[in-house]
């Protein structure tokens, strides 16, 4: 029977954790951005083929840019609702901090696309 309870709890928190994916998706502009660029990576490594290596590179990518950007989203919410919307010096840096920790990820992120697919543009643009 504790299987059972144990398992019915992972479902619950899949669900919760799956709702605030798509909550965060629904409201926050920054995600939907970088969902569409997921999406670009992913068509430009079809049609270029990418190796299994690259592939695994650009995964990893996409999940420390989108996981850091849900978590950023729950830092501003929780900071807002600590400070009832209003001003305060540690909650500037607070939030401040947390999306830098997402450009973070987000150029290393574009510096590795870049790594991975400039070779294969110039490629295509000068050797065909």
């Amino acid at each position: 029977m504790a299987f059972h309870e144990g398992n019915n709890k992972f479902t619950k928190s899949v669900y919760h954790a799956v709702q605030g994916i798509m909550e965060t998706v629904k409201v926050e502009r920054n995600i939907k951005i970088h969902m569409i660029i997921t999406a670009l990576v992913i068509i430009a490594g079809f049609l270029f083929k990418i190796n299994l290596v690259e592939w695994l590179s650009i995964v990893i990518c996409i999940g420390l840019v989108i996981g850091m950007e849900l978590l950023n989203t729950s830092i501003e919410h929780t900071v807002d609702l600590a400070c009832q919307k209003e001003y305060h010096q540690l909650a500037k840096k607070a939030k401040d901090a947390s999306a830098g920790a997402v450009l973070v990820v987000a150029t290393m992120s574009v510096v590795i696309g870049m790594i991975i697919f400039i070779p294969k543009i110039w490629k295509l643009i000068f050797i065909n």
